[in-house]
């Protein structure tokens, strides 16, 4: 087991312990209605109040204005009661009454404390999306999230996440692009035992979701990569033990992602995270950390901004609890919209920022340091195939379509694991699965094994470069499928194209809210209701961007639109296809698809 999942489980075990005391009535029965006495008279007295200062609230609900009156449901009920309390009602109440003794601001509220979500009905399609309410869209069944900071699991944990897939998730599980596994179909009475399970191999669910800092990426290839400027686990451990589950950071204008890494040429997207370390190497302090602030994406995008900064390596947890202090208490808590950090970035600036977390934060000045590697056109960054690794043993990475595993297929790898001798399996941020510490001897074994699997180490272009969000299978956000579609692009462009000789990556987002990353894709779709020309009905679809990239400094950018250009879910292979035959015809020698998506005519990309 990992030392960080040792530490992060003991930091999580110690909560859980505290709010069970915290929560336990005390023994006399009469004591326990005075107590609740005296709590329903200071909810209503808090009640009253808000109600009274509501007029000279400040403007965007920031705590740091002096204010903190609930401005919206959301912060009404993290006001109402610690979310991290709800753990205690899931064990004693919930799982023993069942789904609908669950109140609304516990089930689709602070059950997301605990990594849970509320799922989508069958059944309904995606353009009653936005006209039900959350009761009418979702079933009495959840989408539970296990954390993996660092996208790193050992074959027990692995199997560990196997056994509850297939004894209480329906065989799901789905490797995300934030390094977690997410499993479907699970019942409330359940989850006691899930987390029984989770916690018992260092694992946890804790702050997998909510307003809170979620799961940190990592470098998948950390402490074994070639290049590797630094190993970050024990900075991203230093992260966990600093503020994974503590109250100081669990009440967040949003949620906030970190990310860190240890290669030359990032490979964390760091350019789209609220906060991310990023290896460099300073001319007189040695090896430590370049400091980036404000990415994300979703309905307005912003590009993470480089604060200039460098960061010694035994400073980082401190950092990291200065900026996500900043946006805990300076976020706009008044609107959701505008709840992110990278909002108050972008009308604070990089400077500002700057000097508000050394200032007031800090306490100290962080030295100016150089920026990371920029990525040439032939870095992917997504460690598929098979590279030797410092020690001369080997990690091999494989790419299942849109990060569709099953529990099955998990156990199943952590067999094969185990059976060439490897305890270390890896999640990457682009959805894909690593096997590290293999010996050279054993390499064909694990390929082959992998391939059996139908996990491939060397697969075609649009097989290695597709990605795709949960999509209206399961998410009650979603207007169209993700996954079948994108398993369909790569089932028919990669017959077509089977010799593609450059990368194109293709991300399927079922909504506006790009958890697919669909504007930094060479071709992004994102979900909505399109109109049929044939039928005059509205069909799924998409809004298409184009040429988006990251890992190339100044030259990063969003993908372009075209304006009223859509493109039906049934004819997305045949559009990808059309496009790229055009960009094959038309390219300049060595081109990638993003530069010239960006200067083709707009015929050429209808």
């Amino acid at each position: 087991m990992s030392t960080t999942a040792n530490h992060g489980a003991s930091r999580v075990a110690a909560r859980v312990a505290a709010i069970d005391d915290a929560a336990r009535p005390p023994e006399p029965a009469v004591k326990a209605d005075e107590r609740r006495r005296q709590r329903d008279e200071a909810r209503l007295i808090r009640t009253r109040e808000a109600t009274a200062r509501k007029d000279t609230a400040s403007q965007d609900g920031q705590w740091a204005a002096g204010d903190r009156t609930p401005l919206n449901p959301v912060e009404e009920f993290k006001a109402a009661s610690d979310p991290f309390e709800v753990r205690h009602r899931i064990e004693t109440m919930y799982s023993k009454w069942g789904f609908w003794s669950i109140p609304p601001s516990d089930l689709r509220g602070r059950l997301k404390w605990w990594g849970l979500y509320t799922q989508r009905r069958p059944g309904i399609d995606g353009g009653r999306t936005a006209q039900l309410e959350p009761h009418q869209l979702e079933d009495e069944y959840f989408m539970l999230r296990i954390r993996s900071d660092g996208g790193q699991l050992s074959v027990r944990q692995a199997r560990m996440i196997a056994d509850v897939s297939r004894d209480f998730a329906r065989n799901t599980a789905d490797v995300s692009d934030r390094q977690n596994i997410q499993v479907h179909w699970i019942r409330i009475e359940d989850v006691p035992e899930i987390f029984r399970r989770v916690e018992e191999v260092g694992l946890f669910t804790t702050e997998a979701a909510g307003d809170t800092p979620r799961v940190i990426l990592g470098s998948p290839v950390a402490g074994v990569a070639k290049d590797e400027l630094i190993d970050p686990t024990p900075h991203l451990q230093a992260i966990i033990e600093r503020g994974i589950g503590s109250p100081e950071f669990s009440n967040l204008p949003r949620k906030f992602k970190s990310a860190i890494t240890g290669t030359r040429i990032p490979d964390i997207a760091h350019e789209v995270q609220d906060v991310a370390f990023v290896a460099v190497e300073h001319p007189q302090l040695g090896v430590g950390y370049d400091l980036w602030v404000g990415g994300g994406l979703s309905i307005n995008p912003h590009l993470g901004v480089r604060l200039g900064a460098f960061v010694a390596p035994d400073k980082v947890a401190e950092v990291w609890a200065g900026v996500i202090g900043i946006f805990r208490d300076h976020g706009y808590r008044r609107l959701r919209t505008r709840a992110r950090l990278k909002v108050l970035v972008k009308a604070w600036g990089g400077e500002k920022f700057r000097r508000v977390l050394e200032d007031d934060y800090l306490g100290w000045k962080l030295p100016d340091g150089p920026g990371p590697q920029v990525g040439s056109p032939g870095d992917r960054g997504d460690h598929v195939g098979v590279h030797e690794q410092r020690d001369g043993k080997f990690y091999v990475g494989v790419a299942p379509i849109a990060g569709r595993i099953s529990g099955d297929t998990l156990a199943a790898i952590a067999d094969l694991a185990e059976a060439v001798g490897s305890d270390r399996i890896r999640l990457t941020p682009l959805q894909k699965i690593l096997l590290l510490d293999v010996p050279r001897e054993r390499v064909s074994d694990v390929v082959n094994g992998l391939r059996f699997l139908e996990l491939d180490s060397s697969p075609g272009e649009f097989h290695r470069n597709v990605m795709a969000c949960t999509g209206i299978e399961y998410c009650k956000f979603a207007i169209v499928e993700t996954k079948t579609t994108a398993r369909e692009v790569v089932k028919t462009l990669d017959r077509v194209f089977p010799d593609l000789d450059t990368p194109i990556s293709v991300h399927v987002n079922g909504c506006p809210n790009s958890c697919a990353r669909v504007q930094v894709a060479d071709i992004g779709f994102k979900g909505q209701l399109v109109l049929d020309d044939e039928t005059g009905q509205q069909v799924p679809g998409f809004q298409v961007h184009l040429g988006g990239r990251l890992g190339l400094g100044d030259d990063n950018d969003f993908g372009r639109k075209l304006r009223g250009h859509k493109v039906k879910a049934d004819g997305m292979p045949e559009y990808i296809e059309r496009v790229t035959r055009n960009y094959l015809a038309t390219r300049h020698a060595d081109e990638p698809f993003a530069q010239w998506a960006l200067r083709a005519d707009e015929e050429a990309l209808r």
